[in-house]
């Protein structure tokens, strides 16, 4: 039986679509041996090759050898057997070639409706294995068309999706428009592999400065992290070893051409170009830029840092719609608190007076105890009297005292239990976040539960620096 011509065009689909000739072999033989078991029944067993020489698959029949044949079907008598072959033995199994199977117009067709589905399914994987490699690369290509909202991007050999939340807001494309994007994902579906592309993540914004910059593909500068708010801001952080560079300078470019050619690509996109340092406390002074930092005190074990401004300095450090500060805090990868120096000041002072009003206190026990982060009569009463020793070096019976004193005022009419309420001292805070797309160290970006906890810390930690402001 001839089937040249079955294997002359599984050939060329092979060999124009990267197809090894191996793969379309087997699926040749496996299309046939279904067909077989299709024609010839189930209960046989059988198998199929396909011989390269003259172009015929051949089919087989496997049969137990045996004495006395009680099913032919998967049977066969010795002496039969002898004569298709000398040297088998009872018990043995003999492939039996079928001479002529006479497979029906149907029967071919089926074979070939498996043979292409086989290539199909090694196309895609050929294509998910092209693209799989390619992930986390620039890619370019032709606009297609829109699929509810998303845009089908020709990348040649295969179809890729930018999904609505991956384009930057106001952007707009026409079938043909040439597009850059970051492959950012590839995942086998279904249909087939499915390459996802974005231009709203961070690495599409180092990718353009790679291909920008020189100095960045050298390896010359370094980018070290990139946080976005695609459409609006972004920051990047970069570095170099090479003193004789000037890492910022070398990424905005003669007279800010390398930037400016990355923002018209971003729609107007403002990037602030920032130096990237080993010490936080410097990074996140470079990150709040322009704005003046006054102070900065860093807690490691929560990775918070709470970053003292001056009034007028606030509305430059917080940004628009705290822009700036949440851009910082992805940049950095730490939460950051801007705290306006005078209002804490403001905060610590009317704590003091609160507790003043107990006759077993003094303004100066008052302030070891604001600083501690006993606000106010309310918190002395329900604090424990092991920890007020401590932070008073007293006994614990002298730290009762105070607490009885500060239980027996709550019920004194006459007595303010808690400072009049102020503005809130924390003017702004920020947590890192992956899904807004900081690509530094991510390992402490995870947000808090409670926020509100997290700020009632930072004022602790503040209090000692900030009552010594007062005393001043």
């Amino acid at each position: 039986m001839n089937f040249s011509e079955i294997g002359k065009v599984i050939e060329l689909l092979g060999k124009d679509r990267g197809i090894k000739r191996d793969v379309v072999i087997g699926a040749i033989e496996q299309a046939f041996l279904v067909t077989a078991r299709k024609k010839f029944g189930i209960q046989g067993e059988y198998e199929a090759k396909y011989n390269e020489d003259d172009g015929e698959i051949e089919i087989f029949q496997y049969k137990n050898v045996v004495d006395g044949v009680k099913d032919p079907i998967v049977e066969i008598d010795f002496n039969q057997a002898r004569e298709l072959d000398e040297e088998c033995a009872v018990g043995d199994q003999l492939g039996i070639k079928i001479e002529d199977p006479r497979f029906s117009r149907v029967d071919i067709q089926t074979a070939k409706q498996i043979i292409f589905q086989k290539v199909r399914d090694a196309e895609r994987e050929i294509l998910f294995s092209d693209f799989k490699h390619r992930e986390g690369d620039m890619v370019t290509g032709l606009v297609r068309r829109y699929e509810r909202g998303n845009v089908v991007v020709d990348l040649g050999k295969a179809d890729a999706i930018l999904t609505r939340r991956e384009i930057i807001y106001g952007e707009t494309f026409k079938p043909g428009d040439r597009v850059q994007a970051y492959l950012s994902e590839v995942v086998m579906t279904n249909r087939g592999p499915e390459i996802r592309l974005s231009r709203t993540s961070p690495m599409f914004l180092v990718k353009l400065f790679e291909t920008e910059v020189p100095e960045i593909q050298d390896g010359t500068i370094e980018i070290k992290a990139a946080a976005r708010e695609p459409g609006h801001r972004a920051k990047i952080a970069v570095y170099t070893v090479d003193r004789d560079i000037d890492p910022v300078g070398a990424c905005v470019g003669m007279k800010g051409s390398r930037v400016q050619n990355i923002v018209n690509e971003l729609q107007g996109e403002k990037i602030d170009i920032v130096k990237w340092h080993e010490d936080v406390e410097v990074f996140v002074r470079n990150a709040l830029a322009p704005s003046e930092i006054t102070s900065i005190n860093r807690n490691s074990d929560d990775h918070i840092l709470d970053v003292i401004v001056e009034e007028d300095q606030l509305s430059l450090a917080i940004g628009r719609r705290g822009q700036n500060v949440r851009l910082a805090a992805m940049l950095t990868g730490w939460k950051v608190n801007i705290i306006s120096k005078s209002k804490l000041q403001e905060k610590v002072k009317l704590a003091v007076e609160n507790l003043v009003q107990l006759s077993e206190l003094n303004e100066a026990t008052a302030q070891v105890l604001v600083q501690s982060g006993v606000m106010s009569i309310v918190d002395l009463s329900a604090s424990d009297a092991s920890d007020i020793a401590k932070i008073m070096e007293i006994d614990n019976d002298a730290a009762q005292v105070m607490i009885d004193a500060a239980s027996s005022a709550i019920e004194n009419p006459e007595i303010q239990n808690e400072p009049e309420e102020e503005d809130e001292i924390i003017s702004a805070s920020a947590v890192p976040s992956t899904r807004q797309g900081m690509i530094a160290d991510d390992s402490h970006s995870e947000a808090s539960e409670d926020d509100g906890e997290k700020f009632s810390d930072a004022e602790r930690r503040l209090r000692e620096e900030l009552a010594a402001f007062k005393l001043k």
